[in-house]
Order: C-alpha cells, then sequence, then structure tokens
C-alpha cells in the first residue's frame, strides 16, 4: 500500500487522460470521469467477491446505442483506494491508474473483458 493525496491522484488520472490518442477522446462524448475513494457495495456486488474493483464504467455502450445521445452522461468511476492498497509503488499505481481508465474507456467503446484482456487491459 502507498500513501498518496486525492489531489496527487487525480493528477495522475487527469495525466492518465492526457495520454490517451486524440481520436478515442473525440469519441468520449458526453463522459465524466470522477475519482471516488471507494466502490459502493452494489459496485463490489457486480464482481461476485472475485477480486478488487479499480473502476467502473456506467452507461451504453457506443456499440449498443440506438440513435440520439443519452440524457445522463455515461460515467467512469476510478476508485482510489482500491488502487492505492494494491501497488507497492507510486509508478505501479501510475500504471494501474492508466490501465483502469483505458479498461473503462474500452468498455464505453463497446468491448469485452475478453477483448480488454487480449489487449493487455484487463
Amino acid at each position: 500500500m502507498i500513501k498518496m493525496t486525492n489531489r496527487e491522484f487525480v493528477r495522475l488520472v487527469r495525466q492518465a487522460y492526457g495520454e490517451i490518442p486524440l481520436q478515442v477522446i473525440k469519441t468520449l462524448d458526453n463522459v465524466d470521469v470522477v475519482v471516488e475513494e471507494w466502490p459502493g457495495p452494489e459496485e463490489e456486488d457486480m464482481l461476485g467477491g472475485d477480486g478488487t474493483l479499480f473502476g467502473l464504467y456506467t452507461g451504453v455502450p457506443l456499440t449498443e446505442r440506438e440513435g440520439g445521445d443519452p440524457l445522463i452522461p455515461d460515467r467512469i468511476a476510478i476508485y482510489r483506494q482500491p488502487i492505492l492498497r494494491n501497488c507497492s509503488s507510486r509508478t505501479e499505481a501510475e500504471r494501474e491508474i492508466k490501465i483502469t481508465l483505458w479498461h473503462e474507456i474500452g468498455h464505453y467503446l463497446g468491448l469485452s473483458e475478453d477483448a480488454l484482456h487480449k489487449l493487455g487491459y484487463g
């Protein structure tokens, strides 16, 4: 486990977001990216007791949309405490933040868990 302020963590999330290619950024329409301390009980239940939740995409993937944009923004949550508790260095946390952000953006784009694992974002 490493110690890091919320401000530092948010800065790392912003840095990871800034590394996303422009063509992907252009597809992220009406998507909020937020940092939260912990997932709630409902989010943890989605794992079925299997693993630790570092992030979560909530919304309708682009591949499943039928006409018009949703009224409510899609949401990508990055969970600070699970990442910090599972990383032993700042470098490891930076890497996990980037992987988690890319993983959740992949879900927004319509990629499955298997596809994300094959791409190295599992």
